[in-house]
């Protein structure tokens, strides 16, 4: 009986740490839920809200390139960064949708908007659904824990993932090239 118990144990913790993905924070790991989803596979459906506070679907972008921008909060330097960078893509991409997301709220993601003057991005907040989860990316474990992960998923407009990056460390920005090349191809 013992032994039983012993290998569930053993079971339950391989598997439940085989799921999760490693990331850096500042050079030191950190958890994520699973991995991203796979290129060439259909995007995992999602509902986030905007800063209007209406739910946003997959659906509600079908027929464009999606660039799903995913990270933290936009209230740190390395994400507001982030924002502004791709504000400054999307406006280039025909086509495409920047979509921005963290767990910020909505009022946070407006304000931000509001004060930077970015207004070629679609600001989205996943404080209420779980999408952290469908992608892979909310954190698991440290101080940064129920917050996602720097990321970048780009989707063709007929929903497949044509592109990911699970940014190596979250405090560094992700490779804009190669995203927008996705876009391109």
């Amino acid at each position: 009986m013992f032994s039983r118990l012993i290998f569930s144990t053993v079971l339950f913790f391989s598997v439940f740490s085989f799921a999760q993905n490693t990331v850096l924070m500042g050079g030191k790991p950190v958890h994520t839920y699973a991995k991203l989803p796979s290129v060439n596979k259909a995007a995992p459906q999602f509902t986030l809200t905007d800063v209007a506070m209406k739910d946003q679907t997959l659906d509600s972008y079908k027929g464009k390139f999606l660039v799903l921008n995913i990270f933290p909060s936009v209230d740190t330097g390395v994400c507001s960064a982030s924002v502004r960078h791709f504000n400054e893509d999307a406006a280039k991409m025909p086509n495409t949708v920047v979509l921005c997301i963290s767990k910020d709220l909505p009022f946070a993601q407006k304000r931000f908007c509001g004060a930077e003057g970015i207004k070629n991005v679609v600001m989205l907040s996943d404080f209420r659904s779980d999408f952290g989860k469908t992608y892979g990316v909310e954190i698991t474990d440290s101080v940064m824990k129920g917050l996602l992960s720097r990321a970048v998923v780009v989707i063709d407009p007929s929903g497949k993932i044509v592109y990911e990056e699970q940014v190596a460390d979250i405090s560094q920005e992700p490779n804009y090239e190669a995203a927008i090349a996705a876009v391109k191809k």
